[in-house]
């Protein structure tokens, strides 16, 4: 062998020898991927075999007979897949529940809770976390968490600019649309001016949700955001300037108030209340926090076929709900299997069936494994009138701070409550 050869072979040899590296190094982190995922998932099997028998105590909002249909069909199956028995505890506001699990810490009722896990968003999950009143974290633990959109999808991550922390497993996103009839309407306002404008020449054919109803806030906080001047700070908790920055939506809502239906001195209770009154002819607009609400509510006779939704020009608020266990709960394996169940393809797939309910899903669905695919795959094409393109729906506004629900919400009480 020659000396010029030397250098050549041990190239060779080098190159070899870092192939052979790699390749165990890829073996290596393919194993330890493999060991990881079984690993998560054997410790998932032991919580489910914990909650078999276990009875959750689901505390959600029953404002909508069509959610609370959806909800009885989750109990059916986490009762006949994992042996957990599912109860609705009903609410009108969520606040109720925060205040329940409040008063059983005050009490010294750390353990044996009476709810198990709660439908949750905004100020109540703000609340429930500074006060040390949540379970976890737990969120990024359910087996189903690895299909959630995370990267597209960030209000599944920051609830009203509150980081969740894996404190709450997001559940849907919602985004404010507006409801009009198209028999009655030609062309439905696209701001507040044009808003302000309609309701002056059509008495009576317009108004919103009483808060603390969680869509008349938002329709209080959507004002908000077309009359400051810097919609920045309302990304910021509300300070002594509170009175300053929201004196242009009193002002509003006087000369809106004026003309609404019962010239503002009654107000629906809820949006499925307005959308009654829309489709009796009484109004003309409803709202909903439900870009598929639309479709679905024709879909099944609570609204007219001729209703359509429409968002702002410059958008409309959007978000994600959760739900989130109390730190205190009684069942918190049961209610991590419900948690996970819900995020699961076929759960959110029939969630964001227009026919069902028509709640948007959280999930990345070009991402799931085919067989899981065919769900959504299942559910496209249905109940397609008064259904909004994520083309018409645009890009959605920011959650304001909590803090602005909660002040905005007290304000109003003081001035219009009554």
């Amino acid at each position: 062998m020659s000396h010029s050869s030397i250098p050549s072979l041990l190239r060779n040899l080098l190159r070899n020898y870092a192939l052979a590296v790699l390749v165990a190094v890829l073996l290596l982190a393919s194993s330890f991927g493999a060991t990881i995922a079984h690993a998560d998932h054997g410790a998932f099997h032991k919580t489910e075999d914990k909650a078999r028998g276990q009875t959750v105590w689901f505390a959600a909002w029953a404002g909508s007979e069509k959610i609370n249909e959806y909800l009885r069909w989750v109990a059916q199956e986490v009762d006949k897949r994992y042996g957990v028995n599912l109860k609705h505890f009903k609410l009108e506001s969520t606040s109720d529940a925060v205040r329940r699990v409040l008063a059983e810490k005050s009490a010294g009722k750390h353990t044996k809770g009476g709810i198990d896990l709660i439908w949750i968003n905004g100020e109540n999950f703000r609340a429930m976390k500074e006060q040390k009143l949540l379970f976890g974290p737990f969120a990024n633990r359910l087996p189903n968490a690895k299909y959630v959109d995370y990267k597209n999808k960030p209000a599944t991550s920051t609830d009203f600019t509150i980081p969740t922390d894996g404190y709450e497993s997001p559940w849907g996103t919602a985004q404010l649309v507006f409801i009009y009839d198209k028999a009655r309407v030609a062309k439905p306002p696209k701001n507040l001016k044009q808003l302000l404008a309609y309701a002056k020449k059509n008495e009576g054919r317009f108004t919103y949700p009483a808060p603390p109803d969680f869509i008349g806030t938002t329709f209080l906080k959507q004002a908000l955001y077309d009359l400051v001047e810097d919609s920045e700070v309302l990304a910021r908790p509300v300070g002594d300037d509170f009175h300053k920055i929201t004196e242009p939506l009193w002002s509003f809502l006087e000369q809106l108030h004026s003309v609404m239906w019962q010239k503002g001195k009654n107000f629906p209770k809820n949006w499925p209340k307005q959308n009654q009154l829309l489709n009796d002819g009484e109004v003309y607009f409803s709202l909903t926090f439900n870009p598929g609400d639309v479709a679905s509510s024709i879909a099944q006779g609570t609204l007219p076929e001729s209703a359509r939704g429409y968002v702002f020009k410059k958008g409309t608020i959007g978000n994600a709900h959760f739900v989130a266990i109390p730190y205190n709960a009684n069942a918190k394996e049961g209610a991590q299997v419900v948690a996970n169940f819900l995020l699961s393809p076929e759960a959110q797939a029939r969630k964001a069936d227009l026919e069902v309910w028509g709640d948007p899903s959280v999930l990345a669905v070009n991402k799931l494994p085919k067989a899981a695919r065919a769900f959504f795959k299942e559910i496209e094409g249905k109940a397609k009138v008064g259904a909004l393109s994520a083309k018409e729906l645009g890009k959605s506004l920011p959650e304001p701070h909590p803090s602005w629900s909660e002040s905005l919400k007290k304000e109003w009480q003081k001035r219009y409550g009554g």
